[in-house]
């Protein structure tokens, strides 16, 4: 796990390539790679790599690197699983290796394969710029499922790339004009979808993907169409006869496959626990495979109903694992806030980044690489939200469903009036409130597709014209067109949203920033991509009884973990936010929405934040989620402001 960047001056652009530079922008990725740095440039080209010592400590792995021929130069963050296999294939064909590092074997599978046919045969996670010397090309890559990060693109003629942002934004060339565009799509979903950031002129590489950049013929402010070299869409094709019992052994020799591949580290090694099904399956391969008790790590918090290491202790006794937890004070926690706005360079608002956070500070001081249980829900459609939103769009011509319809689509105060005065439920509530439930109602009810109903619900704002005065919104995953090959009516359809979307832009996202911030590699055997394929050739049947899903998956644990431990409602990782606002986060937030501050700076409707802010207050409403993607974007703004 490293972190990189570069930069490509375009003919006539001022600044040029150098070393002091290139250095600088390398020392703001310094937590991705403290273990050591490089550089490479030419007169119109540059590279910086910061390393984090996984694979092979000596000098031969260290980065920038060329291959054998000086044909290629490479800064690579990430890992390659199946290396050593390559690496066999291409010393039967021939080739010699003065090291023991992928990135040396991934170097030679360009000079034999080419960039395409080697990209098909990696399996691991990656982010890279590969410079082909001999063509004058340069090429950047992801890997398939967008574990790994790549901003890329122009400022003031200069092409620059990169892990993150903080480390673009040193150069000299760097505007960082706000793209107003994707704030609509930062206040529904707390975040900036790929391919988007949060500065105009700057994109992220979408997962399973390379652009391929022709040096001498690049103009400024354009940009070539990345194109694909694995197709998400193609694993949704289902293989029929399947039992549950044979399906959960195939997925547990799978797995056992692939977590023998990511256990492999020349530093220490651990996992995750948070006691769920995911993380606790892939600790009991992990432990069935080790001489040794396997290092799992959790955190708990003392308030009711945020504590699972409870549930992670007591699946780590019958493991038998080297258990560490922490309980975290909510001093603790508070501490971490100050810290959001520089571990993630662009306005980020899951608040579960707050103990992802503490866990990887606390795994750090024991291990260099942990294996956790990400992408579960989404492979064997785990969320309780999918059978729960289908059965609402299904059931949306019910008398009470249409009732609902009707009433929203009625003037609002008169409507809100009689609410207030005759549901009993309803009478300690605003009108305002009652009357936002109603606009939030009637957003959703005007979808016309189970996959715009879906995007509607999954929104905290579904109405972000209200905070903008604008309704325009840049295309995501979530309204890019859905493939012929999934039935739209289906709960398939909702799980390739969220791995077009949710899964790459929310949780890895969260997972690598935060874990970066330690320099802590992070590992995800589920979704190494041949699990991922295997899981969404499953029929959904296979997968969803009674309402439950992940039953292959839980099958597969439940021939290492007691039903009793695993078996209970789905918690999350979460914390009190709506708490923490009424009380040691509030006079934070207080000054970061400001009414004035938030008029002068212009970007959110101040009246309405004020609303939101003073009803969440009053504890009538829990608003939380709403006012953190606001809070998170405002602390971000003074951060760069460098307040």
């Amino acid at each position: 796990m490293c972190g990189f960047a570069g930069m490509y001056s375009s003919v006539g652009a001022g600044i040029k390539p150098n070393e002091k530079l290139l250095r600088a922008m390398g020392d703001t990725l310094a937590h991705r790679g403290p273990d050591a740095d490089g550089v490479w440039l030419d007169s119109s080209s540059g590279l910086v790599h910061r390393r984090l010592a996984i694979q092979d400590l000596s000098p031969t792995g260290a980065q920038p690197m060329h291959s054998a021929s000086g044909r290629f130069v490479i800064a690579f963050n990430g890992e390659i699983y199946n290396f050593q296999k390559i690496q066999n294939e291409l010393i039967a064909l021939g080739y010699g290796f003065r090291g023991r590092s992928d990135t040396e074997v991934m170097l030679a599978a360009f000079e034999h394969w080419g960039l395409k046919s080697s990209l098909e045969k990696f399996v691991g996670m990656f982010a890279f710029a590969l410079i082909d010397r001999e063509e004058g090309i340069l090429h950047l890559a992801r890997d398939r499922m967008g574990e790994k990060p790549l901003y890329y693109g122009w400022q003031q003629g200069t092409l620059l790339f990169g892990s993150e942002l903080k480390a673009l934004q040193q150069h000299p060339d760097w505007v960082g004009e706000i793209d107003r565009s994707v704030l609509p799509l930062l206040l529904r979903h707390n975040l900036i979808p790929a391919p988007h950031s949060i500065y105009r002129g700057i994109c992220k590489l979408m997962p399973a993907s390379y652009v391929s950049l022709r040096l001498e013929d690049l103009q400024p402010d354009l940009m070539p169409e990345p194109e694909r070299y694995w197709e998400l869409e193609a694993q949704f094709a289902e293989r029929s006869g399947q039992t549950l019992g044979g399906a959960a052994a195939e997925l547990e020799r799978l797995l056992d496959e692939v977590i023998s591949e990511q256990m492999i580290a020349d530093v220490p090694l651990g996992a995750f626990l948070s006691g769920g099904i995911d993380s606790s399956t892939i600790v009991a391969l992990m432990q069935k495979q080790a001489n040794t008790p396997v290092k799992s790590f959790s955190i708990g918090f003392k308030e009711a109903g945020f504590n699972e290491a409870e549930h992670a202790a007591a699946v780590a006794r019958h493991l038998g694992t080297e258990h560490t937890e922490l309980y975290v004070s909510e001093q603790d926690a508070l501490d971490v806030v100050p810290k959001l706005p520089q571990i993630y360079c662009e306005p980020f608002a899951d608040s579960s980044q707050i103990p992802t956070y503490l866990v990887s500070k606390m795994t750090k001081e024991k291990v260099t690489v942990a294996l956790s249980g990400d992408g579960g829900d989404e492979l064997f459609c785990g969320y309780t939200r999918y059978p729960a939103i289908a059965s609402a769009w299904y059931g949306r011509k019910a008398p009470r469903a249409r009732l609902k319809s009707v009433l929203s689509r009625l003037p609002e105060t008169p409507v809100a009036t009689l609410i207030k005065a005759g549901v009993t439920s309803q009478r300690g509530r605003s009108l305002g409130a009652i009357k936002h439930r109603l606009a939030f109602t009637r957003a959703v009810t005007d979808a016309e597709s189970l996959s715009e109903y879906y995007r509607r619900r999954v929104s905290y704002w579904p109405f972000p014209e209200k905070l903008l005065g604008s309704a325009s919104e840049a295309p995501y995953g979530l309204t890019a067109p859905l493939p012929k090959s999934i039935a739209s009516e289906s709960l398939k359809a909702l799980m390739w949203r969220d791995l077009n979307w949710y899964l790459p832009d929310d949780i890895l996202v969260k997972v690598d920033r935060a874990a970066m911030a330690c320099s802590l590699e992070t590992r995800v055997p589920l979704l190494d991509h041949r699990v991922v394929s295997f899981a969404l050739g499953l029929p959904t049947s296979l997968n969803v009884q009674n309402g439950v899903g992940k039953q292959v998956l839980r099958s597969v644990l439940y021939r290492h973990v007691p039903r009793e431990l695993i078996d209970r409602p789905k918690q999350g990782f979460a914390v009190p936010i709506s708490h923490w606002l009424r009380g040691a986060l509030r006079e934070w937030a207080e000054d970061l929405l400001d009414y004035r501050t938030l008029t002068d700076e212009g970007y959110w409707n101040a009246d309405v934040v004020r609303w939101f802010w003073k009803e969440h207050l009053s504890g009538r409403e829990d608003y939380s989620f709403e006012l953190w993607g606001i809070l998170m974007f405002q602390a971000w703004l003074r951060y760069q402001d460098g307040e």
